[in-house]
């Protein structure tokens, strides 16, 4: 029966078609079956605003569900409890509805039941999409922001989460292997030609002028920490192209060039401290020391690796170590916490270095670093969970603070046991911690997405941040940014897969810098 109203659609919209005339339909029109939401999309350069209609199982009594004039269209259905056909109609709005008999743009879907890896699968996807979809087309570079109000700014660090987040797009086929490397070349071309700061690159680049871009007054010019964070992702890009075809390889080459001439040891200053910036206009007045423990230790890994501009151990050992906040030995709700500051401070000290830097395996003489930063994913749920300041919706199902946009205050940096804690959750915290917290993160996953998903995602995955406890409509933040992006996208393949730990690890420099900084490494 199934099969006979599937062959009597396909037939009633060949005759629609030749019977239509009236209205501009939209083209290319495709329908995509995820496990709570259909994504219809749609060719509509002319900026026309559609009706959406679905019927489920009957290909003849249809609803409205909604209307947009964006060329895609979000359907969230729910769970799957068992299969089904959906069909769709897009129907330009304002249509009479004699002539809406004879609608062409209509399409059917399947829907199956899907389980915890296709859900994990969809998030990655949709997060990868930022930075191809949304890629600076010609530098190839990650844009900053989804709304940023600069212009078309660029970010170094927040590329270098791309690059990874690319590599393994093209492991899972979201893109082709063709589109993925000429994204990176494109990268690896404005970095080569693009102003450099004793190897170092700025934080941010105008795309247009393809000229640094100010931070801040003073962070105008090279900024070590953000460079690191690309270099991470530049590494990992060399491992996976270093035994390709005759261009994987140049471009291979190409990364090891730009990789051996960042002058890490030049910003010590010939001192026994890193810095994180230098300017040509300002000099070292910044004058910000890199110390720890926070995201800054792939700063000290890769400076520590270099083969030509490498710092000495007692950099690390008297600069990243010497901080009120590197060690700390307290338990918080029962979990012991070796290092880090109160609470542990924000999730991403937890993420960015350790998107390439593989934890499992890795020691000091200070701690295990996989189980560090599963005690700091830990502690922030259970602060969640507990609830001192009564935020609306802290819990088991929504929990995780970093720096990220707010919708009371704008950019800022959230975690536990602080003023910045204002009831505000950020996606990328929880789902970013998969690695360390597989069953609490997914528990998170699924009530942002099944519960919330209409409300909080969106063409690039989920949106910045969410504060349940303010007014409907004023709860969240929809917008994108690179660096809390990059690290869903890259920790969700971590834990499927290892396969960006394992890139980035196959490096034979990344050994030598652990070694000369203390670290034991296995390789599991």
């Amino acid at each position: 029966m199934k099969k006979l109203l599937l062959v009597m659609f396909v037939l009633a919209v060949h005759f629609q078609l030749i019977a239509q005339t009236n209205f501009v339909q939209p083209t290319r029109l495709k329908a995509d079956n995820f496990p709570g939401h259909v994504e219809l999309s749609w060719k509509n350069s002319p900026g026309f605003t559609y009706k959406i209609l679905r019927s489920i199982d009957l290909p003849s009594k249809f609803i409205e569900i909604g209307e947009t004039n964006q060329g895609q269209y979000f359907d969230f259905l729910g769970v799957s409890e068992k299969p089904s056909t959906v069909y769709y109609r897009i129907v330009p709005k304002g249509l009479p509805q004699k002539e809406a008999k004879n609608i062409t743009s209509q399409i059917a879907v399947e829907r199956k039941t899907m389980g915890d890896e296709d859900l994990l699968d969809m998030t990655q996807r949709y997060t990868t999409r930022y930075f191809f979809d949304f890629a600076e087309p010609t530098t190839g570079m990650a844009r900053e922001r989804s709304n940023d109000v600069n212009g078309d700014i660029v970010t170094t660090g927040g590329t270098g989460f791309g690059i990874m987040s690319l590599i393994a797009g093209i492991e899972r086929k979201y893109i082709t292997p063709q589109h993925g490397q000429e994204t990176i070349e494109k990268i690896v071309s404005f970095l080569e030609k693009t102003e450099r700061f004793h190897g170092a690159w700025a934080h941010w680049y105008d795309a247009d002028t393809q000229k640094a871009f100010s931070f801040s007054k003073y962070d105008d010019g090279g900024d070590l920490v953000e460079t690191a964070f690309l270099v991470q992702g530049l590494l990992t890009a060399r491992e996976y192209f270093k035994k390709g075809s005759a261009t994987e390889r140049i471009l291979a080459n190409r990364i090891t060039q730009l990789w051996e001439t960042v002058e890490w040891d030049w910003y010590t200053q010939g001192t026994d401290s890193l810095y994180w910036h230098w300017s040509k206009n300002y000099g070292w007045k910044m004058n910000h020391r890199i110390k720890g423990y926070d995201e800054t230790l792939i700063t000290y890994v890769l400076a520590a690796s270099s083969p030509t501009y490498p710092i000495k151990a007692s950099v690390y050992e008297s600069c990243y170590k010497n901080s009120s906040y590197y060690f700390n030995g307290k338990s918080y709700y029962g979990i012991k916490l070796d290092l880090g500051m109160e609470y542990g401070g924000p999730l991403f000290f937890t993420h960015y270095s350790f998107l390439g830097l593989n934890p499992t395996g890795l020691r000091d003489n200070y701690t295990n670093y996989f189980d560090r930063n599963k005690a700091h994913a830990l502690i922030h749920r259970a602060y969640a969970i507990d609830n001192p300041k009564k935020q609306t919706g802290y819990g088991p199902d929504l929990w995780g603070f970093t720096s990220s946009d707010d919708p009371k205050v704008g950019y800022t940096s959230h975690h536990p046991g602080t003023d910045d804690e204002n009831g505000t959750i950020s996606p990328t915290a929880a789902l970013s911690s998969i690695v360390y917290t597989p069953e609490e993160s997914m528990q998170v996953l699924k009530y942002l997405y099944f519960q919330k998903g209409k409300q909080l995602f969106g063409k690039y995955g989920f949106y910045d941040a969410y504060n349940p406890g303010m007014v409907e409509g004023q709860q969240v933040v929809r917008s994108y940014l690179a660096i809390d992006q990059g690290p869903i996208a890259v920790m969700i393949e971590n834990y499927r897969s290892a396969l960006l730990w394992n890139l980035f690890m196959n490096n034979p420099e990344i050994q030598k810098g652990l070694n000369l900084l203390g670290f034991r490494y296995t390789k599991n």
